[in-house]
């Protein structure tokens, strides 16, 4: 046997054992002639029950009516080669997706001698791809239908290739507007000039995503807020493909996040205010029992027998330091949300207009200083300390202005919603600003501006405690201080007071009173006041705590008049007083504090309220002043 012989028998041999592959010989009018094992698995029929049968068998009968089996043959014979997928029929009548290749096969003298057919099921291979092209289609139906997210591909150029719901309604643009553009389209001018969409895709290629928020542009030209997303995309090869891109507007979110920011600045700087004024409105009590007994000696010595011109002397440079030391620790404790203030409803326009020649006498005629009034109706407030404020910003201005610039003074109203302005309620407001064209307050500096003490003037200048001062009083006043600069662009603080409704009344004309009770839990200051109700023609008994006073009250039923300190230890001033009130309800109380603690207020408001007070350090006439409302 030749070895050609061999070859083709041992091919024969293999090819009949195959079974991944149908292989079998067709006669040249496509005729099964022969038949392997992998024939006989995918189809279903033996040797015998199939050989001589024409191979459209196979075909469905669509396919047959329409001439398919022999169209393949017709193809195959002419051309060299057939090959197509399509449905195929076994022997049970089940169908199978199967890849058909057909070669013709010719003798020597080039006459058709038949085809050989091979035959693959890939019915598991069509399904996977089916239902791969059905996950991508639902992905695709996914990305399409997303509203909240812009999501769309790019081409290695960074060109853009597909656009979703998401991408249309945030960017305002259908797909037809931007297929084949460049995605930098949709930057700041500023972003492209400095490269930033080409390092985005760069970053993205090389570290496999790219992350950022920034400033986006649409396209009617508005600008949003955006969270974007870039990935690159591979293929099998790792190769480049593309970027798919993911980009969310959150403007809103930004901007309730600036929000709690501030809020957040601004409850940290309230709370460093506070720890501060507890600190200034400490030392300035402990300074007023001081000066109180500065002030109340001096008012005293005036009238000795022994007053000489050097006697007098003295006691002017004395009053002179007691009053700046009284001037000082007002300016602390007002900071401190501290001094007691005498509150009246008044006509902000009418204190103004009466205040405004002090004003102008504190501007230089170089300056250009305006003032306009708009009715803004009335608020609650002290007037001297709203005076002393009004004072302290207009010097402040005309100092941040030179000799040459302008200042500007402006009453208006304002509808304010709940927080639109720090913590206030909704209402209406009046509003006194001053404004100046100055330097300016870089950031740093405005945000230390309210504190006691800071100061960027010259030694000498100033105390540093003019703002802290209006601060405070706008704290106890129930409205809000605010403050806006920027260097190069002046400064401007602004008043809000809440508006309130007239309140009228009168003051009746005092009796007169023989015995008064005056109670300090501070010797010095004890012995001073005492000396002032006897120089007023009292008959003046002492006590240095609130059990003594209230043992003296049992032991003088014939006391008209209760003078006692607010802070003292164990028995308070307010308690003392309600407990005399109730003891004696005929009883004049006037109550005196170097300033009214936050705690003290807390607890005793209401019964705070019911009580006059004067504020240390006082003097003799003051006090006359103010027993003669009290007695009335």
């Amino acid at each position: 046997m030749s070895q050609s012989y061999l070859e083709a028998d041992r091919l024969k041999l293999f090819i009949s054992k195959v079974t991944d592959y149908a292989i079998y010989m067709l006669s040249a009018d496509g005729d099964v002639v022969s038949w392997n094992a992998g024939a006989e698995r995918f189809k279903g029929y033996t040797p015998d029950e199939i050989i001589g049968k024409h191979f459209s068998t196979f075909y469905t009968l669509e396919d047959r009516a329409s001439g398919v089996p022999h169209k393949a043959l017709y193809v195959a014979r002419t051309t060299g080669k057939f090959e197509d997928e399509g449905w195929r029929v076994r022997k049970d009548g089940s169908l199978f997706w199967a890849n058909v290749v057909i070669d013709p096969i010719f003798g020597s003298d080039d006459v058709l001698l038949g085809y050989t057919k091979i035959t693959r099921d890939i019915t598991e291979k069509r399904r996977a791809a089916e239902a791969l092209h059905a996950s991508e289609e639902r992905f695709r139906l996914l990305v399409q239908s997303v509203t909240d997210y812009a999501i769309y591909m790019l081409s290695p150029a960074g060109l853009i290739t597909n656009w979703n719901e998401g991408a249309k309604r945030i960017k305002r643009l259908v797909f037809d507007e931007v297929k084949g553009s460049h995605f930098s389209r949709f930057y700041t001018e500023e972003d492209r000039l400095n490269g930033v969409p080409e390092k985005a895709l760069l970053t993205a290629q090389h570290e496999g995503r790219y992350e950022t928020e920034g400033w986006r542009v649409r396209g009617d030209g508005t600008r949003f807020w955006a969270h974007v997303v870039i990935d690159p995309v591979f293929d099998s090869a790792r190769q480049l493909i593309g970027f798919a891109k993911i980009t969310r507007d959150i403007t809103e979110r930004r901007e309730a996040a600036l929000v709690l920011e501030r809020t957040r600045e601004a409850l940290a700087q309230s709370q460093k205010l506070e720890a501060i004024g507890k600190l200034t409105g400490g030392i300035a009590h402990d300074f007023n029992n001081l000066l109180n007994v500065i002030c109340s000696g001096i008012d005293l010595l005036r009238g000795t027998p022994s007053d000489t011109a050097q006697h007098r002397k003295i006691i002017d440079s004395m009053e002179r330091a007691a009053q700046r030391g009284a001037a000082l620790t007002g300016q602390l404790l007002a900071f401190a949300r501290q001094q007691p203030l005498t509150l009246e409803v008044l006509d902000i326009s009418h204190i103004i207009a009466s205040f405004e020649a002090v004003l102008r006498r504190a501007v230089p005629n170089s300056v250009r200083f305006v003032i306009t009034k708009e009715p803004v109706g009335r608020v609650q407030t002290d007037v001297s300390q709203f005076e002393s404020a009004l004072l302290n910003l207009v010097i402040n201005a005309r100092d941040a202005v030179g000799e040459d610039g302008s200042i500007t003074l402006e009453t208006r109203q304002a509808l304010l919603e709940e927080n639109e302005i720090d913590r206030l309620p909704a209402g209406t407001y009046a509003v006194i600003s001053v404004s100046d064209n100055g330097a300016g307050m870089a950031p740093e500096v405005a945000a230390r501006a309210l504190e006691p003490f800071f100061t960027t003037k010259a030694v000498g200048k100033g105390t540093g405690l003019g703002l802290s001062q209006v601060y405070g009083l706008m704290q106890q006043s129930g409205g809000h201080l605010v403050l806006k600069s920027a260097v190069g662009q002046g400064t401007c603080i602004s008043l809000y007071f809440p508006t309130q409704v007239a309140q009228h009344g009168s003051e009746p004309e005092v009796p007169s009173v023989d015995r008064a009770l005056v109670v300090d839990d501070q010797p010095d200051v004890l012995d001073m006041t005492v000396a002032i109700f006897q120089s007023l023609g009292y008959e003046a008994i002492a006590a240095n705590s609130g059990a003594e006073a209230m043992h003296l009250l049992r032991q003088h039923p014939d006391i008209k008049v209760l003078f006692t300190d607010v802070v003292m230890p164990d028995m308070n001033g307010v308690a003392l007083a309600q407990a005399a009130r109730e003891l004696m309800p005929e009883i004049k109380i006037l109550l005196t504090s170097g300033y009214m603690s936050g705690p003290l207020r807390e607890q005793f408001g209401e019964a705070l309220a019911q009580f006059d007070l004067i504020a240390k350090p006082y003097r003799l006439a003051d006090v006359a002043r103010r027993l003669r409302t009290v007695t009335s």
